[in-house]
């Protein structure tokens, strides 16, 4: 098996940059057919792309995934963590955001570090998860700009993405009367990585949907700008629904209440990995709705519109409320969600 360490970096870029070539070529060729805006003009090679942004206004976006704290290559469960998965997941977290402004993405650069000891094979992967995220996840337009690799102690792989929209849709906007509203998964990327970090279990189709949700989360792209001109305020549900929910109602001086009972559909996704890892159904069904209200890393899309105008994909899940903060069912929920600095944050 051969492994960075034994190759030259224009070796290694030899072997990744044809796969990106022929993604932006068939991006390009979609873009035309579609007259969309958002040109690559020069892509990867030189010492900057060059971009023509000038169909709307540009929004950015940045995240890293590091090994051991974002994945793991290998996992107690006896699941592994691939290149594929992390490209995967690189791109869906970025475009997610961008998504979540009501906005196309354009392109994606991406600086990626590597250990010696990983294996060609494992960036040839890479490769493959983060443009086969953009094209299966609806992003057919979304090229791979160019980027950075280099070497260290660990695998860190750091994308920026960025789009085009004519009107940005915030987190500000929510109003008292809106409903709360959502679009994607909730709770099964959650229930994924306690599946990942259990003792080896046996895959059944619900167990296994769990585990490709933590490791190719899949989000709704294509909601973001369809559902703008019906939004109030929209984001990326990456945190957990409480944490990211209170992020609208600080920013936009109002109170959330979620309603757990709208939340039913996704408690039932995330019950079967909630019934093998916390013991008796009761405490199946308080982790599954645990696993809904905190956990991350879904990247659906929550929003608050007039209840009158709740877009296509969207399902109402709550209220928008004069005061301050966050509830569920009218109490205060205690957990909170994921904070990277926060020690028990969970």
């Amino acid at each position: 098996m051969q492994t960075v360490a034994q190759v030259s970096e224009g070796q290694l870029l030899a072997l990744f940059m044809p796969v990106l070539a022929e993604h932006n070529e068939r991006a390009a060729d979609v873009r035309a057919e579609l007259g969309a805006p958002g040109a690559l003009v020069l892509g990867p090679g030189d010492d900057s792309a060059a971009l023509d942004l000038r169909g709307g206004l540009t929004v950015m976006s940045t995240d890293t995934q590091t090994e051991n704290q974002d994945f793991r290559r290998s996992w107690p469960s006896g699941y592994t963590t691939g290149g594929y998965e992390v490209g995967w997941k690189a791109a869906t977290q970025n475009l997610a955001d961008i998504a979540a402004m009501g906005a196309t993405p354009v392109t994606l650069l991406v600086s990626l570090t590597l250990t010696p000891e990983t294996p060609v094979s494992w960036v040839q992967d890479f490769a493959r998860g983060i443009t086969e995220s953009c094209t299966d996840q609806g992003a057919t337009t979304c090229t791979i700009a160019g980027g950075d690799m280099g070497s260290g102690s660990e695998i860190s792989v750091t994308v920026t993405a960025v789009g085009l929209t004519d009107r940005p849709i915030t987190r500000s906007g929510a109003r008292p009367g809106d409903a709360v509203v959502f679009a994607g998964a909730l709770g099964t990327a959650a229930a994924g990585l306690a599946l990942l970090d259990s003792a080896p279990f046996t895959a059944t189709e619900e167990l296994t949907a769990c585990v490709h949700a933590q490791q190719r989360p899949r989000s709704p792209l294509h909601l973001g700008p369809a559902a703008a001109p019906y939004l109030t305020s929209l984001m990326d549900v990456s945190d957990g629904l409480v944490r990211d929910g209170g992020r609208i109602a600080a920013a936009s001086g109002v109170a959330l209440d979620l309603d757990s009972t709208a939340l039913t559909p996704w408690v039932d996704r995330a019950r079967p990995a909630a019934l093998l890892t916390a013991g008796t159904p009761k405490q199946a069904d308080a982790q599954a709705l645990r696993w809904v209200l905190t956990g991350g890393e879904d990247h659906g899309l929550l929003g608050t519109c007039p209840p009158a105008q709740i877009p296509p994909g969207f399902t109402r899940i709550g209220t928008v409320q004069a005061g301050d903060g966050i509830t569920v069912d009218g109490r205060t929920y205690t957990a909170k969600g994921w904070d990277h600095f926060e020690a028990g944050s969970r």
